[in-house]
C-alpha cells in the first residue's frame, strides 16, 4: 500500500532501522534515532542497488516521488543515477561530455594511424560502441556499462573485433583521464573478461612436399602472369595487399631491392589500395637473382603499366585477390588445410629457422614482424640486418631449387653450404 503524508509524518523510531514501501523500488528508511530517509531500490545490468532520495522532512513524499520517477526514466535509458548523481550531472548531459564525443576526440588525437586504419577504427565504435553508451557522460560510466556492448560482440562470435575494441574503450578512458575529464581509468578492468580468439594458422607444405608444388608449378598452364606471381610470391613470401598493389617504381633492379613502402597511393575504385607494408613503414625486399630473373619476366608483360600484377581486363587494376588461392586450387591444394599463399610466409619462415644459419632477429626483420617487447624495439627498430637479408632471401631461393632434385630439409641443405 501506497505511503501517505499522514503515515510518513507519524512514523515512530524503533531499536532497529525499518522500512515503510511506498512503490516503485522506493521506501522511507527510519533509523533508531528518528531520521528519515527516503531510499530507491533498482537493479541495474542485474546489480541491486540503492538510490538516496533525500531527507524528510526536507524532501516531502510528493517530490520524493517526483526524484523517484526522474531516476526511474535515467535507468530506463540505460543511465545509472548514482553515477549521474556522482558527476553532478543531474541535468541533460552536454555533447562535450559523452562517451561519443570523448571517443572521436581520442580518435582524432591518433596522427600516426593511415588514412585506412583510421577509418576502420572509427568505423568500428560508430558501429559497436556509440548506439549504446555514446550517449552516456563519459564521468558515470562503470567497467559494466564499458563492457556491456563488447560482451555483445563477443556472443556473436567476433572475438577478434571485441579483443579489439576492448583494447579502444580503454584507451578511450585513458584519453578521458589524461584530459582530466575522469580520475580513474574503468577500462582497466575488463582486462581477462574478453574471450581471446584462437589464433588461425595458414595451411603450409612440410618440406618434404616441396618438390611436388615446385613441379606443379612448372606444370601450371594458366595465365603466365598468375604462374609468375605464384612463383614470386613463394620466393619473398611478402603479404597478398604489398604483392598485388606493388608498382614498378618500388623495384630497383641495379641494387636488386624492392622497397615496399608504408603507404601507397590509392587506385579509383580499388578497396584497400593504398595499403603497403602491413606495419605501415617502410619494408626493405632484398631480392634473390631467381627473383630478379622472374620480375624481369613480368615486366615484359607489364611493365608499360604502373602495377606490377595487372587484371585480367584492366590493366589499371590489380590482379584479384584471389588469384594465388585460385591457382594452388587448379593445381590439386587444398587451400584451407594443406596449402595457400599466406602459407608461404610460414614455410619460409620455419625453413629460415630450422637452417641455423640466420639470426632471429634477421628473419623477423624479414618476415615484417613487429618487435613484442617495446623496451627491445626501441633498441632495434632502426637495425635493418640488410647485410643478412641478402644472403637470407639468395639462400631460400637456392634451397627451393635444389628440391628441385628431390627433397633435402634445411638443415641437410645448410651444411653442405
Amino acid at each position: 500500500m501506497a505511503l501517505t503524508d499522514i503515515k510518513v509524518r507519524t512514523a515512530k523510531a524503533s531499536d532497529k532501522t525499518y522500512k515503510l514501501t511506498d512503490g516503485d523500488g522506493m521506501h522511507l528508511q527510519v533509523k533508531p534515532n528518528g531520521a528519515k530517509y527516503w531510499r530507491l531500490q533498482y537493479r541495474f545490468y542485474g546489480k541491486q542497488k540503492d538510490f538516496a532520495l533525500g531527507v524528510y522532512p526536507e524532501v516531502s513524499l510528493a517530490a520524493a516521488r517526483r526524484k523517484r520517477d526522474d531516476a526511474r526514466k535515467l535507468i530506463a535509458n540505460g543511465i545509472d543515477p548514482n553515477e549521474q548523481k556522482k558527476a553532478g550531472k543531474v541535468e541533460q548531459l552536454s555533447d562535450g561530455n559523452t562517451f561519443e564525443f570523448v571517443a572521436r576526440a581520442w580518435h582524432a588525437s591518433n596522427k600516426k594511424w593511415s588514412e585506412s586504419h583510421s577509418a576502420h577504427v572509427l568505423k568500428s565504435l560508430e558501429v559497436c560502441l556509440f548506439p549504446v553508451i555514446g550517449a552516456r557522460h563519459i564521468a558515470e560510466l562503470d567497467t559494466q556499462d564499458l563492457l556491456k556492448p563488447i560482451k555483445a560482440v563477443e556472443m556473436s562470435g567476433r572475438l577478434e573485433v571485441a579483443s579489439r575494441l576492448q583494447q579502444r574503450t580503454t584507451a578511450i578512458m585513458r584519453y578521458a583521464v589524461q584530459s582530466g575529464m575522469i580520475k580513474y581509468n574503468p577500462g582497466q578492468e575488463m582486462a581477462g573478461a574478453i574471450a581471446i580468439g584462437k589464433r588461425l594458422h595458414r595451411p603450409a607444405l612440410d618440406f618434404d612436399r616441396i618438390p611436388e608444388l615446385l613441379q606443379r608449378l612448372d606444370s601450371y598452364t594458366g595465365r603466365k602472369l598468375t604462374t609468375l606471381a605464384v612463383k614470386l610470391t613463394l620466393l619473398v613470401f611478402i603479404r597478398s595487399s604489398e604483392l598485388r598493389f606493388a608498382r614498378w617504381s618500388e623495384i630497383d633492379f641495379q641494387r636488386a631491392m624492392w622497397t615496399i613502402p608504408g603507404e601507397r597511393e590509392s587506385i579509383d575504385n580499388v578497396k584497400f589500395s593504398q595499403r603497403g607494408s602491413k606495419m605501415h613503414t617502410t619494408h626493405l625486399v632484398p631480392l634473390s637473382r631467381q627473383a630478379v630473373e622472374i620480375l624481369r619476366e613480368i615486366h615484359d608483360i607489364s611493365g608499360e603499366n604502373e602495377l606490377i600484377f595487372i587484371g585480367d581486363h584492366h590493366s589499371s587494376k590489380p590482379m584479384s585477390e584471389n588469384t594465388v588461392n585460385k591457382a594452388l586450387r587448379v593445381m590439386g591444394y587444398d587451400t584451407k588445410t594443406e596449402v595457400c599463399g599466406h602459407g608461404f610466409r610460414a614455410m619460409a619462415c620455419s625453413a629460415l629457422i630450422e637452417s641455423g644459419l640466420w639470426s632471429r632477429d634477421g628473419v623477423e626483420r624479414q618476415m615484417s614482424h613487429q618487435e613484442r617487447n617495446s623496451v627491445r624495439a626501441a633498441y632495434i627498430h632502426k637495425a635493418e640486418h640488410l647485410d643478412e637479408r641478402r644472403l637470407m632471401l639468395q639462400w631460400w631461393a637456392d634451397y627451393l631449387d635444389a628440391n628441385r632434385e628431390g627433397a633435402v630439409s634445411p638443415f641437410d641443405f645448410a651444411k653442405k653450404e
